[in-house]
């Protein structure tokens, strides 16, 4: 126990996570609230929604971001009165207001008088009107018409005292491939190459005569095509959106106090990549996302990887500005989450890092494409069964804010997360069962069960405080991040490469240097072969499947970790992991998708090498996650099981929740702790 309780302690003196902070309205304490539609319900029941979502224990609320035909009825008309009211009548009940901007569901006389504005689908299908998302977000005419209606807001309730923040637009989704979109894409291509001799070189357009004569020849749909094209597109998207988001942030930015925050909320349960969200936030002064479960119960391993992956979008902490209730209304089996299912979801995602959780929606209404998700109030104006839920995390939030201000998970360990890496793999996977956020999850489960805080972040960010990198399907590596990666291990840290690391160059070219390509002098090895597997095969102590390489030693000083045993006939005791060390440092190649028991052993093994300090053991349904600042160490413990479960702590603890000093902790299924140690501010 005495040395349980130093290492414990020792954890405090990790040196804290090179980020910017979150701003101060966004991070001043934890924050909870909904999202709320006064606009579809009589004036005269807005008090009587503020009060319950006060008694609930929200402080904050989320209006106006659907709400763009109440907002200008006619083209050129306003009605904001409406909105400054809703907003005034919020601070009279102490509860703070993010203002999302209409511009996801555009009004019916704007897309019936400008179809021009709508969004073409890669066949050339314009979008009709009855939906959302319907917008071109290259439409010159739709941003401007964007930035007006956001002004006419900023200029109405910017000002408001318990305005905190400003959501742009909802999830932002679909790309275009109208006219003005396709101009975009060939102006993009030679701001980018310059001439058409570069990009047929980078594209290496002699492959089945695509070389271009003429920049609009360039196709533009999202088909399968040259890979370099591919590449380029997804990152033609992503500028895309980021002028798109930042047409808004720059009107805002210049009418609103500096004490309020810029966001937007990315959906896609987080993992989706249709386009770089590390670039969509750079411009942004908070991430914030959507954590929804949709059918089943928590994957606490997932839900709690895509917490640190949003996290690591800005290098600081978040809010999840829309979660479930209960249930939602869009998933294949739409189950109603267990009892205190709901509040763990809540402080999971605390405990990886947010700062706020804001429940979709606040009260059922009456039509609409989502009138049966789930909600806190029914259409009656009543409480529902989950609304005695989340007034318990009101309660537990008031209970722990203070503790919670200042901190942040703070982790001796990185995952790489790499969009251009993914799209390429996408693109070309040679087998349907390469599941890149599956091979993900296997590298960060042994990681997470070992450690009460991971980073998952961009390849490109910061790396040397970080005693312990992974990077498990590396796939694009340009030179530049080959010596970003190649000054990290030769500052005394260790990486770790997963298979197809190195395959493809910047422009996903296959690298002249087999894989894994400008790390393969630094390692001292190479692949000869990748293998897409049809059947799994013996490597030492466990199986590979899926894909496979052939790895060889080339450096003296570069081991052999594990071997294929009998296999295809083309691996058979041929390497299949290879390290070697680098100075203080270390790099290491696996060659192939080890199943979990040979990864877990793998990842042990170098959580000791690099001397990663693990926290105290807890039992397998049990999450430990940790958050530091402020001279304190806050950690939160969930029973994601279904049977009681007791944890033995490594030193006295303060039970933040419910009182007292603790020496270990009984939990209920489902069931929360929240403990405190080191100094109180």
């Amino acid at each position: 126990m005495k040395r349980l309780a130093a290492l414990w302690l020792a954890c405090v003196a990790t040196p804290a996570l090179a980020q910017a902070p979150a701003p101060k309205a966004a991070s001043e304490r934890l924050w909870l609230g909904s999202a709320w539609y006064p606009e579809q319900w009589p004036e005269d029941r807005w008090a009587e929604d503020l009060r319950l979502m006060k008694a609930q224990g929200a402080n904050v609320v989320r209006i106006g971001e659907y709400a763009w035909s109440r907002i200008e009825p006619s083209e050129g008309v306003y009605d904001l009165a409406w909105l400054q009211r809703a907003v005034r009548l919020a601070a009279r009940y102490d509860i703070k207001v993010v203002v999302g901007t209409p511009t996801d569901t555009p009004p019916a006389w704007l897309t019936s008088k400008y179809p021009d504005t709508l969004r073409v689908d890669t066949n050339g299908v314009r979008a009709g009107h009855g939906g959302r998302r319907q917008f071109s977000i290259s439409s010159p005419r739709y941003r401007a018409m964007a930035r007006e209606v956001v002004a006419r807001m900023a200029d109405a309730v910017g000002g408001e005292a318990n305005v905190i923040g400003w959501q742009i637009g909802n999830e932002h989704t679909e790309e275009s491939y109208d006219p003005a979109a396709r101009d975009a894409w060939h102006a993009w291509l030679k701001a980018q190459y310059g001439t058409l001799d570069t990009l047929n070189d980078r594209w290496a357009t002699a492959y089945w005569s695509q070389t271009y004569s003429d920049w609009d020849q360039v196709p533009f749909n999202a088909g399968i095509n040259n890979p370099g094209l591919m590449l380029d597109l997804k990152r033609f998207i992503t500028d895309q959106w980021v002028a798109f988001q930042a047409n808004q942030a720059d009107v805002l930015r210049a009418k609103l106090p500096a004490r309020a925050f810029i966001t937007t909320n990315l959906g896609g349960l987080g993992w989706a990549n249709r386009f770089d969200r590390y670039a969509i936030n750079t411009g942004l002064d908070l991430a914030s996302w959507d954590d929804y479960v949709g059918t089943g119960h928590l994957d606490a391993y997932r839900n709690g990887a895509v917490n640190d992956l949003v996290r690591g979008w800005k290098r600081q902490n978040f809010w999840v500005m829309e979660t479930q209730p209960g249930f939602v209304n869009w998933a294949p089996v739409s189950n109603m989450l267990y009892p205190g299912e709901t509040r763990a979801l809540a402080w999971q995602t605390v405990g990886h890092g947010a700062d706020a959780v804001l429940f979709w929606q606040w009260r059922n209404a009456l039509n609409g494409q989502e009138t049966l998700h789930g909600s806190l109030v029914g259409p009656d104006g009543k409480p529902l069964p989950i609304y005695a839920e989340a007034a318990q995390i009101g309660a537990d939030f008031a209970k722990a804010s203070r503790a919670l201000a200042g901190t942040s998970p703070n982790a001796q360990v990185a995952v790489l997360q790499d969009y251009d890496s993914r799209w390429a793999i996408d693109f070309q996977p040679l087998t349907k069962d390469y599941d890149q956020i599956g091979v993900l999850l296997d590298y960060y489960r042994p990681l997470k069960t070992a450690l009460g805080a991971v980073d998952v972040v961009s390849a490109a960010a910061p790396l040397a405080r970080y005693k312990l990198v992974v990077a498990p399907s590396l796939n694009v590596i340009p030179d530049a991040l080959a010596r970003h990666l190649a000054d990290y291990v030769r500052g005394g840290g260790h990486l770790i490469l997963g298979p197809r690391s190195g395959l493809k160059d910047e422009y996903n070219r296959l690298d002249t240097i087999r894989q894994p390509g400008p790390l393969a002098g630094l390692l001292g090895g190479q692949a000869e072969q990748f293998y897409a597997l049809d059947e799994s095969m013996a490597v030492d102590g466990g199986t590979a499947s899926v894909w496979a390489e052939d790895l060889v030693v080339k450096s003296p000083d570069a081991k052999v970790l594990l071997r294929y045993g009998k296999a295809n006939g083309w691996l058979d005791g041929h390497p299949a992991a290879i390290t070697r060390k680098v100075g203080k440092g270390s790099i290491t190649y696996y060659g192939a998708l080890f199943d979990k028991a040979v990864t877990s052993t793998l990842i042990d093994q170098a959580l000791a090498d690099a001397k990663v300090v693990r926290d105290f053991a807890v039992p397998a349904d049990v999450e430990l996650m940790t958050r530091e600042g402020a001279g304190r160490r806050i950690a939160i413990l969930i029973n994601h099981g279904r049977t009681p479960q007791r944890v033995a702590l490594p030193v006295a603890m303060t039970d933040v929740l419910g009182g007292g000093t603790l020496q270990a902790v009984d939990l209920a299924p489902e069931g929360v702790a929240v403990l405190q140690t080191g100094e109180k501010r």
